[in-house]
């Protein structure tokens, strides 16, 4: 079993797309959100400035996308 070290918090509702925070476990501080993005179509990972990021927190990440990606094609 693979720990997790960060969390995803929705921040906003809108009709079709959501805004998360992901934040850090261990701190709370918030590392960047996941929203939409219109011109490329799906949702894509805004870091925050001088953040760094391990491969284990990236996976989590386009793990989470990828599920909004899944919940989002079964929507239409």
């Amino acid at each position: 079993m693979s720990k997790s070290y960060v969390s995803f918090v929705e921040i906003e509702k809108k009709p079709k797309t959501s805004l998360f925070a992901v934040n850090s476990k261990s701190s709370g501080e918030r590392l960047g959100i996941v929203k939409w993005h219109s011109i490329w179509r799906q949702y894509c990972f805004f870091p925050e400035a001088s953040t760094l990021w391990s491969h284990g927190c990236l996976g989590e990440i386009m793990m989470f996308i990828m599920s909004l990606m899944s919940i989002r094609r079964a929507e239409e």
